[in-house]
């Protein structure tokens, strides 16, 4: 197989430079992971969001969606576990003063400058605030730190509402926080970042089948959205490392270049949050199941994604550098419906000849597709410029559109075959090689 050869220090200038990722903060020296999205991110990142929901949401009939608050009361927290089991084990470097996970160490001296470490301190990731004008014990309050907790306690309000029967999922895309000892690898690791999550909610008995198939579609999921098979792998939780409320665990993970690692976690829940948010709160959240007859408190099967994780896989996996008269052709081979920008639209030059037509293309395209328009130095360089952003298609009017056959050229980003199309027929010829 062959190895990645892109690394982390080119994504990272690449997001900067064309406006997909910036460093939190900068001008006031940055600030300890936190990242925001630029032009080109932001779009994207909708794009990632909005291809998740219409795969799990809009093309299915037996899921619905939920936008949970992302301050909830404490006891939330409480009956799930986190506040006395969300810790972690700290240690520091007596001499350089880094501080590291102790699960995360190999070796009892530091990674850095291989001094000595403190004994491990223990202590909640979870973000604490408070709620009201007085900071006191009764008004703590914390920034959730995954999204799943929202589902499970509008679990009854949902199905009430909605009037669903077994099976079926709650999906959510919202902010997560935590304060993590040692984030890093630019988007990978955060302290604040955004989740895609579905709780499927199935029948006990039935949930080893259900897992096996929301395993199969998620994988599938980023294959068909632009990401090589290869380098993709499932890899099955061990006993040992199983989460609390666990049964079982697969997670997708991705070869990125600093190794593999996961970008989703597909696992089975049982009826674990139900049954502690039940008793926690006195609420019956059992549902009549019509097929035994009987109340039961349904199993769950977990599908959770980081969006910022499949921000950077389609973007590390799009990456591409090929040769060309001019030295080095950079590529973003991102799907269509990844890609910040859809269609370009490129007037030959800044002619006045050729202006008020490109613009006319470009107020007829808008209202379609996501679209650019560029007419600043000469076309070779913006399609160059197109190509490293991911734009798919790129639409140039030239002389001949406005002297002779009101047609355009067609140029495609990975071919760049190029073809004549009338304005007339433009709409439905990119709709074409864009979707179909």
């Amino acid at each position: 197989m062959q190895e990645k050869t892109v690394d982390m220090d080119t994504i990272v200038s690449l997001s900067k430079r064309r406006g997909f990722v910036f460093p939190g903060s900068e001008i006031y020296g940055g600030f300890g992971s936190f990242w925001d999205y630029g032009p080109l991110g932001v779009e994207m990142k909708r794009n990632v969001k909005d291809a998740w929901w219409r795969a799990v949401v809009h093309r299915r009939d037996d899921v619905v969606g939920l936008d949970a608050a992302i301050i909830m009361h404490p006891a939330v927290w409480k009956a799930s576990g986190h506040v006395d089991g969300f810790i972690e084990a700290l240690v520091e470097c007596k001499v350089c003063h880094q501080r590291f996970r102790q699960d995360q160490l190999e070796g009892g001296t530091c990674p850095s400058c291989q001094g000595l470490l403190t004994e491990p301190r223990w202590f909640n990731t979870m973000f604490r605030t408070f709620v009201g004008p007085i900071q006191d014990d009764a008004s703590v309050a914390y920034l959730r730190p995954e999204t799943a907790q929202g589902i499970f306690a509008n679990f009854r309000n949902v199905q009430i509402a909605t009037r669903r029967k077994l099976p079926f999922g709650i999906a959510q895309i919202g902010k997560a926080f935590r304060n993590e000892i040692t984030p890093g690898n630019f988007l990978f690791r955060q302290r604040e970042f955004e989740q895609m999550e579905i709780e499927y909610f199935v029948r006990p008995g039935t949930d080893d089948e259900w897992h096996q198939r929301w395993i199969r579609d998620r994988f599938e999921w980023y294959v068909s959205h632009g990401v090589k098979r290869e380098n993709l792998r499932l890899r099955p939780h061990e006993s040992d490392e199983l989460a609390h409320y666990a049964k079982g665990c697969a997670d997708i993970e991705y070869r990125f270049p600093f190794g593999w690692a996961e970008i989703e976690g597909i696992a089975n829940r049982t009826d674990f949050d139900l049954r502690r948010h039940s008793t926690a709160s006195g609420q019956d959240l059992t549902m009549f199941d019509e097929q035994s007859g009987e109340h039961i408190l349904p199993y769950v099967i977990e599908p959770s994604a980081g969006v910022d994780r499949a921000f950077l896989v389609f973007l590390i996996d799009a990456y591409d550098e090929e040769p060309d008269k001019e030295g080095t052709r950079v590529v973003l081979r991102l799907h269509p419906r990844i890609a910040p920008i859809q269609v370009a639209v490129l007037p030959l030059s800044r002619n006045a000849k050729l202006v008020p037509t490109a613009r006319e293309v470009w107020g007829q395209l808008r209202e379609h597709f996501v679209t650019s328009y560029d007419d600043a130095q000469s076309i070779g360089r913006r399609y160059r410029r197109q190509d490293e952003v991911g734009t798919p298609l790129c639409v140039t009017v030239d002389f001949q559109t406005v002297e002779e056959d009101r047609a355009v050229t067609i140029r495609d980003r990975d071919t760049m075959d190029q073809v004549r199309v009338p304005i007339a027929e433009l709409v439905p010829a990119l709709r074409e090689r864009l979707f179909d």
